[in-house]
């Protein structure tokens, strides 16, 4: 089974710039990546996701600032994040998503301050 580590959470000044990275233990060209987030007292919410074929979405709130990407040679996902807000303070999580699979990674803690 695929498992999966993020990495590059940290803290941030607000209308600063963060990039998380998601590597994958295998191959995983035919899976769905996606980011998702939880802030304290909140339920986990979409924030993009990128399919097999490269077709992205992304939530309403981070759309023109955060850019999901892939590089399936290196088994790794990636999220730019641009002109953080507090608001988007929160643990981001990976998923990995394939017919009835999906995993998720342990989390990264992204803090943005005023």
């Amino acid at each position: 089974q695929v498992q999966l580590v993020e990495s590059g959470g940290g803290l941030v000044q607000a209308g600063g710039s963060l990039r998380l990275s998601c590597a994958a233990s295998r191959s995983i060209p035919n899976y769905a990546m996606g980011w998702y987030r939880q802030a304290p007292g909140k339920e986990r919410e979409l924030v993009a996701v990128i399919t097999s074929r490269g077709n992205t979405n992304y939530a309403d709130s981070v759309k023109g600032r955060f850019t999901v990407s892939r590089d399936n040679a290196k088994n790794t996902v990636y999220l730019q994040m641009n002109s953080l807000k507090p608001e988007d303070t929160a643990v981001y999580y990976c998923n990995a998503r394939f017919a009835t699979l999906e995993r998720w990674g342990q989390g990264a803690l992204v803090t943005v301050s005023l």
